[in-house]
Order: structure tokens, then sequence, then C-alpha cells
């Protein structure tokens, strides 16, 4: 199986869906030509034309009000924000609107669009381009939130989210695009709400989000040389969220720590948090649980403040030692 960025698996995941849909077109700014914010829609201009690849104003709010109108009428919209940052300026059209249509109209209408957008830190873009909102998103009713971290998952998870009848937020980390891992030629698709145990281990569980699933992966060799056995769980999406998928594992290691880049005050961690204090797993925790998120600042754009303002790999490894060795 060959090997390719995720970058090009996003790419590949729409072109080949494209290809065999003519209801799938893609919208945004400078996503024709250019192609793109981070070069992810690259080439599509020319072999799908115009029409299909479609170059919009600044304009958050006109885009997402485009595909849910587009949505509505049969097609399945791909829209790209150019930063997560910007879906505040679609929060009505994503709340209000594509959230709520399904259910306000008995099941008659459906909008199935996917809203991609590049989000985390690490690229010195500062505090209005570097933000992690996946919480805000997956509080609303009626939205899925997909978070894959591997070329592999970004891949299958997008095709599954542009099957999906409903509106999907897809979350690329700016970090996770040059990464690569092996990747099927033909199309496939991976379930929304299966998790995906990267890393089998036996004496703590940790839960990662985006990013921050290699940054734990690092931990995970780092801590093995010492004798300590992590299960490394990505959920790959929030909503649908496996939590069976994490409570077997507890039950397993009898400690978890989860960690995700976004601010830990108010994140998804909480919420995985309280689902696990609210399970049969609660009982078999020989540890209080530990979470590990981001500092309650506006990332900075001096690099050495931006990495201090977010979990790195050592914090990881003190955070497993610690929970490791409360007995």
């Amino acid at each position: 199986m060959r090997e390719i960025t995720y970058l090009e698996a996003v790419r590949e995941a729409m072109s080949q869906e494209m290809r065999v849909n003519e209801d799938v077109f893609i919208l945004g700014e400078d996503i024709g030509v250019y192609g793109g914010a981070f070069g992810v829609t690259r080439g599509m201009i020319e072999e799908f034309g115009p029409e299909r690849v479609r170059n919009t104003p600044i304009s958050e709010a006109a885009i997402s009000g485009t595909a849910v109108g587009a949505a509505l009428t049969g097609m399945r919209p791909i829209l790209e924000l150019q930063f997560s940052d910007f879906i505040t300026i679609a929060m009505d059209n994503m709340v209000n609107q594509a959230a709520k249509i399904r259910y306000m109209y008995g099941g008659k209408g459906k909008v199935p669009m996917v809203l991609r957008t590049p989000g985390g830190s690490g690229t010195g873009a500062a505090a209005q381009h570097s933000q992690s909102l996946e919480a805000w998103m997956a509080h609303i009713p009626g939205l899925k939130v997909v978070q894959p971290a591997t070329a592999y998952d970004a891949k299958g998870l997008l095709k599954a989210a542009m099957d999906d009848d409903n509106p999907v937020i897809f979350y690329e980390h700016k970090l996770c695009y040059k990464t690569s891992s092996h990747v099927p030629e033909e199309s496939y698709s991976i379930p929304l709400g299966k998790a995906d145990i990267k890393r089998e281990g036996t004496d703590v569980t940790v839960v990662a989000t985006g990013i921050m699933v290699h940054k734990a992966l690092a931990a995970c060799e780092a801590l093995e040389k010492e004798g300590i056995s992590v299960e490394l769980i990505d959920p790959r999406t929030l909503v649908p969220f496996d939590e069976e998928a994490v409570v077997q594992s507890v039950k397993k290691t009898s400690r978890l720590i989860v960690v995700h880049e976004a601010v830990k005050r108010g994140g998804f961690g909480g919420e995985i948090v309280s689902r696990i204090a609210e399970s049969e797993a609660f009982d078999y925790l020989d540890a209080p649980i530990k979470r590990l998120g981001g500092k309650a600042v506006p990332i900075p754009y001096n690099p050495e403040l931006e990495k201090a303002a977010i979990p790195q790999v050592e914090d990881i490894i003190e955070a497993v030692k610690e929970t490791v060795n409360k007995r």
C-alpha cells in the first residue's frame, strides 16, 4: 500500500467522490486556481471546472448560507473555511439553520453538507488563526463533528461525511497535513462514531484527539522504554462519540488521561471524563482521571510561547507517570 500525506488523502477523497457523484461540489475562498489556503484543493479546478470548484467572496456567512441552501435542494456541498476560527462568522447558518432544519421539518428536509476547516496552532498564525473550537460544535444537536489525526483516517472519514445526510464539521489540524500514512488507492469509508486504538497497552488509557494523537504516540514510545504500557485511543469523531471503546479500555487499565489541544476549560475532554464517571468503568479506576488541555490564553504568536500554551510530549509523559504511580 502506498504512503501519502494527510493533505493528499483529503484531496483524493473529494476527487474520487466528485468523479462518481455529480451532486458533490466544493466552494470556498481561493480554492480554485490558488488551491486553497493550505493547497488541499490544488489541481481540482483543472479536473472539475469552476462550476464544481467554486471560488467565493470573502464571506463565511455567504459561503455557509449558500451551502445550506444547496444541500436543501439536493446538492451535496463541501465548503472550505480557510481557518477554523472563521466559523464564528458562519455560526448562524451552521447552528440555527443546518443543525436544526431536518428536525424542524420532521425529517422531510435534509442538509447533506460537509464543512471542512483547518484548525489548531503550531504554525505561528497567532490568536485569530490558531484556535481549536471543536467543543463548540460538539455542543450543538444536529451537527456531527469529525477530527481525524492520520491520512488513512482522514480519507475514510471524509468519505463517510460526504455520504451522510446530516451536516458534518470536519476538522483538519494544520500540522497533520504533512504527516503521512499508508492509504488505499480505492475509495473507502470509516464509520462515524468508531474509535481507533492506535496503540494497545495495559497500565493506563490515554484518549487523544487531533494533533495530540501524534504527540501521545511519541510519549507512548518514550514511556515504553521505562516499562510503562499505554493504551492510546483516538476517538476520530466527537459526535457521534465511541464511549464504549473508552469504557472497555479503562476497565482494562484502571487509569485514564484525556488530552486535547483546545483550551482545557470547557473542552471536549470534560465530556469524555463525565461519561466515564457515569459509566461502569468508574468503579475500575485506581487513580483520579487527569485532563490535559490548552491554557486559557489566546494562542501567542511567539513560537516558544505558542508551544507553552498547549500540551507537549513531555507534558503527556509527566501526566502518565503521575497517574501510574498513584496506586
